[in-house]
């Protein structure tokens, strides 16, 4: 079976994954094994392997490894990052990862689609566009359902409409 077309967008791409949970690192491992993958489960371990090494993207889990200090460390080394979470999950850590200059920010319930939102990551690199904008096609109807409709939107919307450049009208 062939690779698909995001498959093949992070083929080969460095990636550095960081994740407190044992089973998250190893699924996270095999799905994107089409790239080449550097996962650690403490925040020690990974400040080591941004401080040291070129990655093309780094995915950081929110909580357990102090992902919000592994995403200026990133930031500081042109490093994107895609913020992965399941328990912080809510309107505020969504802003704090946008203004602390992530580039992704996805639900652990939507691991399965972890290579799709970093190929959205690379193509909106690649296209000098934000990454908020596939982001918001992807991701924002589940953000609608977990924060209980749209007013998460409506009380931050010239955020978002700077973020992505959709007007919210």
């Amino acid at each position: 079976m062939g690779l698909s077309k995001a498959e093949k967008t992070i083929e080969g791409k460095r990636v550095l994954i960081v994740d407190d949970e044992k089973d998250v690192l190893e699924m996270l491992t095999e799905i994107l094994n089409m790239c080449r993958i550097d996962a650690v489960s403490s925040f020690e371990e990974a400040k080591v392997r941004l401080e040291n090494n070129y990655y093309d993207i780094a995915v950081l889990d929110i909580m357990g490894v102090k992902g919000y200090e592994l995403l200026e460390i990133a930031k500081s080394k042109s490093v994107p990052a895609l913020m992965l979470t399941a328990h912080a999950l809510t309107e505020n850590d969504l802003k704090k990862s946008v203004e602390g200059g992530a580039s992704y920010y996805a639900p652990k319930d939507e691991i399965n689609n972890i290579g799709v939102f970093i190929a959205d990551v690379f193509e909106a690199k690649e296209n000098d566009k934000s990454s908020w904008v596939k982001w918001f096609d992807r991701l924002s109807n589940f953000c609608d359902q977990r924060f209980g409709g749209t007013d998460w939107r409506e009380k931050e919307r010239e955020f978002w409409e700077k973020k992505t450049g959709i007007r919210f009208d």
